[in-house]
């Protein structure tokens, strides 16, 4: 085999080795990326079986504790569709009706999210005492709500 010919062979072995690598790191992003989606998303389109994110508020006296003090049904709305969520395990500090919700789990056949983690999400207005301070001072308008302003 000529010098030149080996050079493109060995060329030819790193790329493809190079697809390869390429090829498994997509498709192990595949395996791990979580959509995110509102109530009238879920409506709009066909889920499937995967995991996906459901964000929206609490909607107003929808929240139920079930008997074993572990589970929790409640609804998340967009304020234009609402899908009934349940979770089983520990709530945040903020999980509260009318306050933003994110739920991570999947959808059941009967149309239930089933959440294998909820977070609570802050007030749309709150920023960190030290910013909000800072934005003060240099003349920004008021009404910004900090931690201690928001409980």
């Amino acid at each position: 085999m000529t010098r030149k010919k080996r050079r493109l062979a060995m060329l030819g072995l790193a790329g493809l080795g190079l697809a390869t690598a390429a090829a498994l790191g997509l498709a192990a992003f595949e395996d791990n990326l979580v959509f995110f989606y509102s109530p009238s998303d879920v409506a709009a389109r066909e889920v499937g079986e995967r995991n996906f994110r459901l964000g929206g508020l609490v909607e107003a006296g929808s929240v139920r504790r079930m008997p074993d003090g572990l589970t929790i049904e409640f609804r998340v709305t967009d304020t234009a569709t609402t899908l009934p969520v349940t979770y089983t395990g520990i709530v945040p500090d903020l999980f509260r009706e009318g306050q933003g919700v994110v739920a991570e789990g999947r959808m059941r056949p009967d149309g239930v999210f089933v959440a294998n983690d909820v977070l609570a999400k802050h007030d749309e207005a709150y920023m960190p005492p030290e910013v909000a301070d800072a934005l003060k001072r240099a003349g920004a308008p008021h009404g910004v709500k900090t931690l201690e302003a928001s409980q």
